[in-house]
C-alpha cells in the first residue's frame, strides 16, 4: 500500500510564516527563564536588527533582481515588499536575529552562573568545617 501524505496547499503557503512563528514561541521562554533581556531592552534591539535587515534585504533584493534565486510560490504567501522581497523573507531576517540574540544571552547567563558556583567552591576552605577561625 502506497504511504499517502496529507498536504494542503493553503498549509504549505504558510509553512515559512508558521516556521518563524514557531522559532519565536520556542525561543521565547529564554527571555523569562534565563532573564535574557532581549525584548527589555527594545532600542539595543531595533540597533542590532536594522543593519541586518538592511544588508541582507538589499543582498536579496539584487539576487533576485539579477535571477540568482527565487522564492518558492508553493511555500510563500505571495504577498511581496518592494523590490519583490516576499514578506516571509522580511520575517526571516526579523526573527533569526532576535532568536540567536536570545541564545547567546541565556548561553551568557548561564556561563556566568556556572563561573560563579566554580569561583565560590574554589574559594571555600578545604576541609575544613564552615565558620572555622584561623588562629
Amino acid at each position: 500500500m502506497p504511504h499517502r501524505v496529507l498536504r494542503s496547499p493553503q498549509i504549505d503557503r504558510f509553512q515559512y510564516l508558521l516556521l518563524m512563528a514557531a522559532c519565536l514561541v520556542l525561543t521565547l521562554p529564554l527571555e523569562f527563564v534565563f532573564r535574557a533581556r532581549v525584548y527589555r531592552r527594545p532600542s539595543r534591539l531595533v540597533r542590532t536588527l536594522v543593519p541586518v535587515l538592511v544588508v541582507f534585504l538589499a543582498w536579496d533584493a539584487v539576487a533576485v533582481a539579477r535571477g540568482h534565486w527565487h522564492f518558492s510560490d508553493r511555500y510563500t504567501t505571495g504577498w511581496l515588499l518592494p523590490l519583490r522581497i516576499p514578506v516571509e523573507e522580511f520575517a526571516f531576517f526579523l526573527v533569526i536575529p532576535i532568536c540567536a540574540l536570545l541564545t547567546y544571552e541565556s548561553v551568557t547567563t548561564m556561563l556566568g552562573y556556572l563561573a560563579d558556583r566554580r569561583r565560590a567552591r574554589r574559594a571555600a576552605p578545604v576541609g575544613e568545617p564552615q565558620g572555622a577561625e584561623h588562629a
